[in-house]
């Protein structure tokens, strides 16, 4: 991952600070900047009541303009509950480590809820799996050929966050 230059940061900081406070359409284009330069994004799915699954992680993720993509094993909660009919989800943007041990540090991050959908069209799978090797590229000799090899055989899925419509 590139440095971050003092004026992104500044940027970032600011959307972030700021981020809480704005409506829905403005705040996702604020947490799609601040996607851009953070590593992780904490998710945790939606009840029907919408209320927060007990189920919370933090996982790698790509943005394309405001959808954040993530790749997971499909035997996980995050595919899951998209299969159970729970698509929506909240999601922070931010680093704060593990979140078992972060304290819940997580929760201070600007958080917009998304609805999940799995992406499966192969051109995509392919371009998104690319950007992730340009994103994570230290991690990415080790990592790419699982997400290639397990979206291939089903064993791992690829998960498009948009942002949620209000309710």
């Amino acid at each position: 991952m590139e440095p971050t230059t003092r004026r992104e940061f500044l940027v970032v900081g600011g959307a972030l600070l700021g981020g809480a406070l704005l409506p829905g359409p403005i705040w996702a284009k604020s947490a799609a900047r601040a996607a851009r330069v953070s590593p992780l994004i904490y998710v945790s799915p939606l009840r029907s009541d919408g209320s927060e699954s007990r189920c919370h992680g933090e996982v790698w993720f790509v943005a394309a303009g405001e959808d954040l993509l993530v790749v997971t094993a499909s035997d996980r909660w995050r595919a899951r509950a998209i299969e159970a009919g729970l698509a929506r989800a909240r999601v922070w943007v931010g680093d704060h480590g593990v979140w078992t041990t972060s304290e819940g540090a997580f929760r201070q991050s600007p958080s917009v809820d998304v609805e999940g959908s799995f992406e499966q069209d192969a051109a995509r799978q392919t371009k998104v799996l690319e950007a992730f090797g340009t994103k994570y590229a230290a991690q990415w000799e080790s990592w790419g050929p699982r997400f290639r090899k397990g979206l291939a055989d089903g064993s791992r899925v690829l998960i498009r966050y948009r942002t949620a419509p209000a309710i």
